[in-house]
């Protein structure tokens, strides 16, 4: 699985922010979500065009995000 086939950044969209492509589903939203304490099994319920895959994906990007992040040496 590829997360670029499930998230795409389109500055016409949701001000650009990182969604699953075809929706206006961000990736900030599926992770505030799990965060809160939604399963995966809740995502899916609540959002049915939502696929586990797309989820998958989503967590994908935002291990990316995180792993590429600038480190700042203390001092």
């Amino acid at each position: 699985m590829s997360k670029t086939v499930h998230i795409e950044r389109n500055p016409n969209v949701m001000l650009g922010k990182p969604i699953i492509k075809g929706t206006r589903i961000t990736v900030e939203l599926v992770m505030r979500k799990l965060a809160s304490g939604f399963s995966i099994e809740d995502l899916l319920e609540g959002y049915p065009n939502l696929t586990k895959e797309q989820v998958l994906a989503a967590f994908s990007y935002a291990a990316d995000i995180i792993a590429n992040e600038e480190i700042i040496e203390a001092a």
